[in-house]
């Protein structure tokens, strides 16, 4: 059985990534009204990876004994600078849900519940990988600056993103 504090931690974490998946979808859709198709997809197959991690640890919870409570989701920012503020942002939103996982972590370990601890670990290892991914992006869009050229070569580079590796990444 799963106890109480963790429940309720991991229930916020479900709300926390069901508002990043809303949070990438209408950067999809910010990306869709720019005519940056690869940019888009990107961004929704961000939103699926992100509905499939809400589902893990929904899936975890009723695996232990505890239940799912579903929180409301706030309105998700939809304008933004430019193609880098998105990323900014993103990355920004990637570094705030690393916090909360490694504070899920600690609260595991205070509670004892090594079960749960153990769960989180690979929600900390993907955390890593999202914040590089990102943070690359980041770059990328820093060298291109204003160049058209270089922005058609990072949507045709984003386009590529395949929905098989988003599942695996998610653990699916």
């Amino acid at each position: 059985m799963i106890k109480e504090k963790v429940e309720k931690a991991l229930n916020e974490q479900v709300n926390a990534e069901l508002y990043s998946a809303y949070l990438y979808q209408s950067m999809a859709a910010y990306f869709e009204d720019k005519s940056l198709s690869g940019f888009a997809r990107w961004m929704d197959l961000q939103a699926k990876e992100e509905m499939a991690h809400a589902r893990k640890i929904y899936d975890y919870v009723n695996e232990r004994g505890g239940r799912i409570i579903l929180a409301g989701i706030d309105k998700p920012k939809s304008e933004w600078e430019s193609n880098l503020d998105v990323f900014e942002d993103s990355l920004a939103h990637e570094e705030k849900i690393t916090a909360m996982i490694n504070d899920l972590v600690s609260l595991a370990a205070e509670e004892k519940d090594y079960a749960t601890h153990s769960f989180l670990q690979w929600f900390v290892d993907e955390q890593v990988e999202e914040e590089d991914t990102v943070g690359e992006i980041v770059d990328k869009l820093k060298l291109v600056g204003d160049s058209a050229q270089g922005l058609f070569m990072m949507d045709d580079k984003l386009a590529a993103r395949q929905e098989a590796a988003a599942a695996a990444e998610s653990g699916e």
